[in-house]
């Protein structure tokens, strides 16, 4: 039976091949063949690209969110008495890679320009920069440092520390504090010396956040404020498992993932992503049709053939399977040099943007110098170029293998639809129209 299907796929191998020699000589059939691989090229290239990109904006978000904000799993310990049980069992837990103890309250502060502007005030270990690699990695630190050893000091975001009209040094009062209900709701003693400001990728982080020290936090947020634990996993994907051994552990504490504490805004990054797959997967649609109109025309011109093959005693199914192998080879030969371009490209995203620029600049130049010489000193490169171009592409291996997948199989399907009218030739119908 093995050596009857072997037998039986040579023989299609050998006539695709045949075809495709005669085929080459025919600039119609040549040509078509041509830009429906070079459309699965584009179409491939152009996907790997796109999602890169957009996996590079949305990850720099996502990952601001998860190790200064959210964490990847968020536990309010509502028991005090466990604080020290849970620590240690996150200690012994080889998937935690860390696990800060926090408390956090909404603020009002004033610059020392009375400057008012809310922020999020969050009390954090002083060594918490040491201990926890990824918050380390996304606090990129633009003025000063994150020391919080000092009594009352604070450090605060860029754009924060822009609208008070702050700097390191500058003396920050947090006038208004929803502390518990032990502490004073509008207080002028509550007075900070800024240590450091810092930038993240995501802009509300920058806008809104403020740290302080966990000594600073017990002492100015009051007795009853409830202490917190932002959990960091060596995969945030994990997060689920982690959440029912916590609750299988610790009944009474509450958990919250990643997930669920930006569902809204996570929510619409993914509808956002898969709006833009759908509209670069357009592409593939209209090679699609390219592919099965060209076949269409193909198995018109191959009647004669096809007849004799049949008489000859082959199956149609087999004489099918050889326009199919086709398409599968004109789907092949767009995809691979289409991934082998679209990782090439993403790699190198940030010099093609630098690139664009640079044409952008020298386009609009030339035209300005053309039409309106006095505006040429006006005329400079587009800065958003720059900024796209130090956010690096990310590309994931499951999101290029299936473009790749679905590029080589979207010429397949075309050309066994294309195909299907093959089943329905008889040889006295070719005879007759001959």
């Amino acid at each position: 039976m093995s050596k009857k299907i072997i037998s039986e796929l040579k023989w299609i191998h050998f006539v695709s091949r045949r075809f495709n020699q005669v085929d080459a000589k025919s600039r119609s059939s040549s040509v078509t063949s041509r830009l429906a691989s070079i459309g699965i090229a584009f179409g491939v290239m152009a996907l790997i690209v796109v999602m890169s990109v957009m996996n590079g904006f949305q990850m720099s978000f996502i990952d601001a969110i998860m190790e200064i904000s959210s964490y990847h799993v968020r536990v309010n310990n509502k028991e005090i008495n466990q604080n020290e049980d849970f620590e240690n069992w996150c200690e012994l837990n080889k998937n935690i890679i860390s696990a800060t103890p926090f408390y956090e309250a909404q603020g009002l502060l004033v610059g020392s320009t009375t400057s008012q502007c809310a922020a999020l005030i969050r009390a954090l270990p002083s060594d918490v920069i040491f201990d926890d690699p990824g918050f380390r990695k996304e606090m990129k630190m633009i003025s000063g440092f994150f020391e919080l050893e000092e009594e009352d000091s604070i450090v605060m975001g860029s754009s924060l520390a822009r609208q008070l009209g702050c700097h390191v040094g500058s003396r920050v009062n947090i006038l208004a504090l929803s502390g518990s209900s032990d502490v004073e709701l509008f207080s002028e003693n509550r007075v900070f010396t800024v240590t450091g400001i810092f930038s993240s990728g995501y802009s509300d982080i920058n806008s809104s956040y403020a740290f302080i020290s966990l000594q600073d936090g017990k002492k100015y947020f009051g007795k009853d404020s409830e202490l917190k634990y932002g959990i960091k996993i060596k995969n945030y994907n994990n997060d689920q498992s982690i959440v029912k051994e916590i609750k299988n552990h610790f009944p009474q504490i509450e958990c919250e993932s990643w997930r669920n504490y930006n569902r809204s805004f996570f929510g619409a990054l993914r509808i956002e992503k898969n709006i833009m797959l759908l509209l670069v997967l357009l592409i593939f649609l209209v090679v699609c049709v390219n592919i099965y109109n060209g076949m269409r025309r193909m198995v018109y011109e191959r009647s004669q053939e096809i007849a004799v093959l049949t008489a000859l005693g082959a199956k149609k199914i087999h004489v099918q399977s050889v326009f199919v192998l086709k398409g599968l080879t004109t789907g092949i030969l767009g995809a691979i040099p289409g991934l082998i371009g679209g990782i090439f490209l993403s790699i190198n995203m940030d010099k093609v943007f630098i690139i664009l620029a640079k044409v952008q600049y020298f386009i609009e130049y030339g035209v300005t110098a053309l039409f309106n010489r006095a505006s040429l000193v006006y005329v400079s490169e587009n800065q958003m170029f720059r900024i796209y171009s130090s956010i690096p592409a990310r590309m994931e291996v499951p999101e290029i293998v299936f473009i790749v997948f679905f590029g080589m199989f979207s010429a397949l399907i075309a050309s066994w639809l294309a195909g299907r009218k093959i089943l329905k030739l008889t040889v006295t119908e070719v005879l007759h129209d001959e």
